[in-house]
């Protein structure tokens, strides 16, 4: 009880701390792929914060999973160390956060199915590929820390600048 009070303090302050830091939103856009451990489907968005060190920047993500007898929606809070390659557009990424993720198991008829919240750590690599008008393609691999998803192979477009 105490550990979803405290996840559910943190989710009320997080808009407070975003807009005090007055963060301007680079880019946004969807992301699919699958998890294992549970396996899953996965879909969701993000958002991309306006790097606030250079090369760093602030990417939160919602995903909802679907599979394997069980519903995940994972909230990620992630910050990204951007690398240059030289001689290309291709921009790798390491980074990692904190992960809340909210599980609920589907019971056989009759039975009351279950849930759980779970707080965990992400690593995250993973590389952006431009795609014209500041838009662009990205693949990531995350490595789940704690009791969440194990593994997740991710891709999707961000659009902005």
């Amino acid at each position: 009880m105490l550990r979803r009070l405290l996840v559910v303090g943190a989710l009320v302050l997080l808009p407070v701390a975003v807009h005090a830091a007055s963060p301007v939103v680079t880019a946004f856009g969807p992301r699919a792929g699958a998890s294992i451990d549970p396996d899953q489907l996965v879909v969701g968005g993000q958002l991309s914060l306006q790097e606030f060190a250079p090369n760093w920047s602030f990417d939160p993500s919602l995903e909802l999973g679907f599979g394997d007898n069980l519903t995940a929606i994972s909230f990620n809070l992630d910050a990204y160390y951007h690398l240059r390659l030289s001689g290309s557009d291709w921009r790798p990424y390491l980074g990692g956060g904190l992960g809340v993720n909210f599980f609920s198991w589907d019971e056989p008829l009759g039975t009351r199915d279950r849930s759980d919240t779970e707080i965990g750590l992400n690593a995250v690599a993973g590389f952006n590929i431009p795609a014209g008008s500041g838009n662009h393609w990205f693949t990531e691999l995350r490595f789940g820390i704690g009791d969440i998803p194990t593994l997740k192979i991710m891709g999707g477009m961000n659009f902005g600048r």
